[in-house]
């Protein structure tokens, strides 16, 4: 049988047993209130319009949906601009996209929104469309029409100016491109907006590109302005701004 009496040193008495300490009760914690969600603030359900400007190429259309859906008492407008005078167009507008540069930046909310890429249209027979894609020494000799209406600017491409008069739009030119007289450099979204079954277009390797942009007077931001970065930015009717 076990003697629970711990063994005495040599010439002692046996050491008594540390007495144990009491354990405290566990404390109960008292559990936290749960956060409130913020209140949602009433929704302005009043009759209007929602006035947007569009650039030519520009396609809205699942914005514009999402739009639909989350404000059906706002019309939305679509008011076609040009991007020689899209600055000035700004004036009388709640928003527009629009093309990168733009005058009075810091008049302005500016939200980049993509980059488009640069193309060569050329005709359907031009030796050019018999590639994937376009260098830019594949271009040397070839007549580069720019028309007034031109987004991208000097390109400087080994190329040569045409000995015709300036042609006022990219319709135009892309007609006179079909003839075989000489080629045109767009942003893709207006070789697609202009698409002739006598033109065809290439990708332009390391060409500049063309950005689009959502933009509004700062003094005129307003909720349906938020409303609509809101949806451009892909963000739910219940996130918060």
């Amino acid at each position: 049988m076990k003697n629970d009496r711990r063994r005495a040193p040599k010439g002692g008495r046996p050491r008594p047993a540390k007495p144990q300490k009491p354990q405290k009760p566990a404390q109960k914690r008292t559990p936290r209130p749960a956060a409130q969600p913020a209140p949602t603030p009433p929704v302005d359900e009043t009759p209007r319009s929602f006035r947007l400007g569009i650039i030519p190429g520009a396609t809205p259309g699942k914005w514009v949906g999402s739009w639909k859906q989350r404000m059906p008492h706002v019309d939305i407008e679509l008011v076609p601009i040009a991007v020689a005078v899209q600055r000035a167009a700004l004036d009388d507008l709640d928003a527009a996209l629009v093309r990168l540069p733009l005058d009075d930046r810091d008049e302005l909310h500016v939200i980049p929104l993509y980059d488009e890429v640069p193309v060569v249209l050329a005709s359907i027979d031009s030796f050019l469309m018999t590639t994937d894609r376009i260098e830019a020494d594949d271009l040397a000799g070839q007549v580069l029409i720019t028309p007034a209406d031109d987004v991208l600017g000097p390109l400087d491409l080994p190329t040569r100016a045409p000995d015709f008069p300036t042609i006022e739009t990219t319709e135009d030119a892309v007609a006179t491109v079909a003839t075989g007289v000489g080629i045109l450099i767009v942003p893709m979204s207006l070789a697609r907006l202009h698409h002739r079954k006598d033109v065809d277009y290439r990708p332009l390797v390391g060409g500049r590109t063309s950005t689009v942009a959502l933009a509004w007077k700062r003094e005129a931001t307003t909720p349906d302005v938020e409303t609509f970065v809101g949806v451009v930015r892909g963000r739910t009717a219940n996130s918060s701004r």
